[in-house]
């Protein structure tokens, strides 16, 4: 039976009220000055623009090409830089205003941010009843000692759960991570957790999800993207474990492809063949570069992958395909994480440009922020998802594991399907997460609520 109900509702007191009104006022004086300055300035914003789109373009070339092509693409590059450049000293010497207004700017949008992240994020006694705390009789946790570094031994992971009455697993060479998980069940354990990388993370929820068992994320592996958008420490995995004997529950989303279990992404295309390449876990950097121009350059053949959009468009040869469990963040400071972990759906973005001057204009656009604009730019959300190819096989990066997999591949979002146990301020930190995403009627419902909790 669920025990949190994070969708529930929640009182609003006075003070998230005051912040909402204030967000309002500031936004709005943010829209007035923003029109000002582009009246005034707007010459240089779009010569600024044009630039920086010249420099997009032109680093793609240099990226994806090779010999004279690499040269001219690093020189045009150079040319938008300096476009930029010259269009922001030409709006200094016009006007001192135009530091003066873009200071007020900022001021206002980081007032605006503020306020208004504020008053949608719910205070501790309003989150409290919606989590309720839970202590596992048996919980058992598996570590893995070479993930991040060391990061198990390092910050003393397998004593202090052990401190904690925690049975601890170290995970050795030639070990089945899954079978473990499946070991311990068999022994009684009620709470799965696993400290390492996203790749193990889900794998051991694979096992917590197939017995209904809490599962625990321990962030001790090199990125633990997982970790981050669950709003867990990243920094310091020893707080993660509070989890075990202080406690609250979670339910969140997770994925599958073709019935394997993902928590973060699967990647196909450009990045799932090159981290196919034996040379990529020691060189990432050189392996890239040496097999970006293969792959993208003016030579480059489609990719074998063919899918429909929701809209009923048929698309073939993109060179990237991301399917993530929910959507990321558009956001320019929030992209690459994902602000809600249990919205029910798979976020996809492909990228189906043809040619290398297809994907330097959608390149060009995407540095302007026009990306959506771009037939060869694919970005949707939807609760299941398949993807084909005609060779009957397709590379693809499953939380970060490189696998060559039988196609069609099927992707499915699982609503809330997860039971996490979190320590106890992970759903203030959760909800400080889903306020990044502001809603203008959110805030406008919550600025005239009349009923406040005081």
């Amino acid at each position: 039976m669920q025990t949190d109900r994070t969708d529930a509702p929640a009182p609003v007191s006075a003070e998230r009220r005051l912040s909402a009104v204030l967000a309002l006022i500031a936004g709005a004086a943010l829209i007035v000055v923003t029109v000002v300055f582009l009246f005034h300035h707007g010459v240089y914003f779009v010569l600024g623009l044009l630039g920086l789109a010249i420099a997009a373009a032109g680093a793609w070339f240099a990226i994806t090409e090779r010999a004279r092509r690499r040269i001219i693409g690093s020189s045009v590059a150079i040319l938008g830089l300096a476009v930029v450049i010259i269009a922001l000293v030409l709006a200094i010497v016009d006007t001192g205003r135009f530091v003066i207004m873009a200071f007020v700017a900022l001021g206002l949008f980081a007032v605006t941010t503020a306020c208004a992240r504020h008053a949608l994020t719910p205070h501790l006694h309003e989150l409290d009843r919606l989590h309720q705390p839970l202590r596992p009789r048996h919980p058992v946790l598996i570590c893995n000692p070479k993930s991040g570094g060391g990061k198990v031994e390092r910050f003393g992971l397998v004593e202090q759960a052990r401190g904690m009455g925690v049975e601890t697993i170290v995970l050795a060479p030639g070990d089945d991570l899954e079978q473990l998980a499946r070991d311990a069940i068999a022994r009684g354990a009620d709470c799965l957790g696993m400290a390492g990388g996203d790749g193990s993370q889900a794998l051991v929820c694979s096992v917590a999800v197939e017995h209904d068992v809490p599962f625990v994320c321990v962030s001790a592996g090199t990125r633990n993207h997982f970790a981050l958008d669950l709003g867990l420490d990243r920094l310091d995995p020893r707080t993660n474990l509070t989890a075990f004997v202080d406690g609250v529950q979670r339910h969140v989303d997770y994925a599958t492809v073709n019935d394997r279990v993902f928590v973060n992404n699967v990647s196909l295309g450009v990045y799932a063949t090159i981290v196919q390449q034996d040379s990529y876990r020691n060189e990432k950097a050189q392996t890239t570069a040496a097999m970006l121009p293969e792959l993208l350059g003016s030579t480059a053949q489609p990719f074998d992958l063919q899918f429909r959009t929701p809209d009923g468009r048929d698309i073939d040869g993109s060179f990237l395909i991301l399917v993530s469990n929910n959507p990321y963040s558009g956001a320019l400071f929030d992209a690459g994480s994902r602000r809600r972990m249990d919205t029910g759906t798979l976020g996809v973005v492909a990228v189906s440009a043809q040619t290398g001057a297809d994907a330097a204009r959608l390149v060009a656009l995407s540095a302007v922020g026009l990306r959506k604009t771009s037939p060869a730019w694919h970005e949707f959300t939807t609760d299941e998802f398949e993807v084909r190819a005609r060779g009957g096989q397709a590379y693809a990066g499953i939380d970060g594991e490189a696998l060559d997999l039988a196609t069609p591949l099927v992707f499915r979002s699982h609503h809330r399907g997860l039971r996490l146990l979190v320590p106890a301020d992970n759903p203030l930190a959760e909800s400080r997460r889903r306020a990044r995403n502001v809603d203008l009627r959110a805030i406008v419902q919550i600025a005239v609520q009349h009923s406040a909790v005081r």
